[in-house]
């Protein structure tokens, strides 16, 4: 049990969390509908919108959400990545690229004074959020300035970086949500060529105790050998460093441009069933990961603010869980 280990952080995230229970977040970010499709061409601005609403079993589960497409690119060079797939036919493949800065805060000033509503803003779709902290164009630098000139829209960074030095120097809790890539240890150690979990769970914490809402994605889990402790000491290790707003489980799939150009394959070896939305682990696997950390999060943490990332509606269904009432990592 997670007893007074928190503080007064802890219960202002509790109480956010009750307040979004029970709001729809399949068409847009809490109850609103998405008022433009893109900023001027969309090279910097553009919904996200490759997943039609759901309607069959089969269907993948994935609200739309405005992508900040700031830059392309990884410098992490983990197995799996789809980056290596949108990217091959670029020279150099996915190794980071910032956009013209001009570009980008032209079309970021038109989002944030013309868009109505309160949108979450994705700076990690396409590119690592923190790529650049240590190299000469932070986010913290340029555009967070900017967000934090407002208080319509809010910035989500997702990473697998350490990089959260900057974020600890500037006030923008309440402009900017943290989102960390986590794994189990061993799958980590095997095919993410990332900083050590343990130390992402650092940077977290940190961020975390300076009053910034801080999520987890735990994607993509894989049923190597004795998954179920594995991936239960990852949950544990995570709620004795801090409790996140929001927890979004993901299993292992793969688009075939992803798996043509992995330099590593052998996690493919899990990927028995296809789906719209690429090859996946069969659906006994993933319906048994899932229940077992929902499970372990509600019995043991008596946490229940859990999303699933691109699952069907089939698996929504068989976990108990109202796709409707969807808390996913990318939307408010």
């Amino acid at each position: 049990m997670i007893g007074n280990r928190f503080d007064n952080l802890s219960v202002n995230l509790n109480n956010k969390r009750r307040l979004r229970n029970g709001i729809m977040n399949t068409g847009g970010d809490r109850n609103n509908k998405f008022p433009i499709g893109k900023i001027k061409d969309g090279s910097i601005i553009k919904l996200f919108d490759k997943t039609p609403f759901p309607k069959d079993l089969t269907d993948v589960v994935c609200p739309h959400f405005y992508e900040l497409k700031w830059a392309n690119g990884c410098n992490f060079n983990c197995s799996w990545c789809y980056l290596n797939g949108t990217y091959r036919f670029l020279k150099g493949g996915k190794k980071p690229r910032l956009k013209d800065i001009k570009t980008i805060m032209d079309h970021l000033s038109q989002f944030l004074t013309e868009v109505n509503g309160s949108f979450l803003l994705n700076s990690g779709e396409l590119s690592d959020s923190l790529l650049f902290e240590n190299d000469g164009a932070p986010l913290t630098k340029s555009i967070i300035p900017m967000i934090m000139s407002q208080d319509k829209h809010k910035l989500l960074i997702l990473t697998k970086s350490t990089l959260v030095e900057n974020l600890l120097k500037i006030d923008a809790q309440n402009h900017v949500i943290a989102s960390f890539s986590l794994n189990s240890f061993k799958v980590a150690d095997k095919w993410e060529k990332a900083p050590k979990v343990s130390e992402r769970i650092k940077a977290a914490r940190s961020l975390y105790y300076a009053g910034y809402e801080v999520r987890v994605r735990i994607d993509p889990m894989v049923p190597i050998t004795n998954w179920k402790q594995s991936y239960s000491a990852l949950v544990n290790k995570i709620f004795d460093n801090f409790e996140p707003e929001r927890i979004t489980l993901g299993s292992l799939r793969g688009l075939q441009s992803t798996i043509n150009n992995s330099h590593d394959t052998t996690w493919t070896k899990y990927l028995t069933e296809t789906s719209n939305w690429g090859k996946k682990i069969s659906t006994e696997s993933r319906l048994l990961m899932y229940s077992t950390l929902i499970n372990l999060l509600k019995d043991h943490y008596h946490y229940h603010d859990i999303g699933l990332c691109k699952e069907t509606i089939d698996m929504w269904n068989k976990l108990g869980l109202d796709f409707r009432k969807i808390k996913c990592n990318c939307i408010l």
